[in-house]
């Protein structure tokens, strides 16, 4: 049995805070705004993992209202999504992760995103697909004010 999920996250950039994306720190002189680190790719993801077993959102496993998540490591938010995932006999078949943001430059950093994520959803590196886009300086992303993301998984059952 099949099973496919889709994800959605944005986050407003902001001065003072670190970029975190797939896992992992980018230097760039704003940062993503949220109660967590706000890794806006791994949030997506999650809500893809989460959706494709009908187990709610992101929000509802982690809720923002919840002191024990305030500055929290995204890493450790896929994690708990996969235990829940594994748990339930699934297993990743593929990842599809799309980024869009002005700047900074993802492509450079892409090799390493999908190794961490891949090594977080214990699944090979060949499973999962990160990759970037701008939106032509049109609409929030365009203007730099934020940082949004989109995730598409298929699991399988074990």
């Amino acid at each position: 049995m099949y099973r496919i999920g889709q994800g959605f996250d944005v986050h407003r950039l902001v001065p003072g805070r670190e970029l975190w994306l797939c896992g992992i720190k980018l230097e760039h002189e704003l940062g993503l705004l949220g109660h967590s680190d706000a890794d806006v790719a791994i949030h997506a993801l999650c809500d893809a993992l989460l959706g494709a077993l009908s187990l709610r959102d992101i929000g509802y496993h982690f809720p923002d209202t919840d002191p024990r998540y305030k500055g929290i490591d995204s890493k450790k938010l896929l994690s708990e999504v996969m235990k829940l995932i594994t748990g339930r006999g699934y297993e990743i078949v593929n990842v599809d992760i799309t980024i869009c943001a002005e700047r900074p430059k993802i492509n450079p950093h892409i090799g390493k995103m999908t190794d961490v994520l891949a090594g977080l959803m214990c699944t090979d590196a060949g499973n999962v697909s990160v990759k970037a886009t701008t939106t032509e300086k049109l609409g929030f992303t365009g203007r730099e004010e934020g940082i949004s993301a989109y995730a598409v998984v298929l699991l399988r059952k074990i």
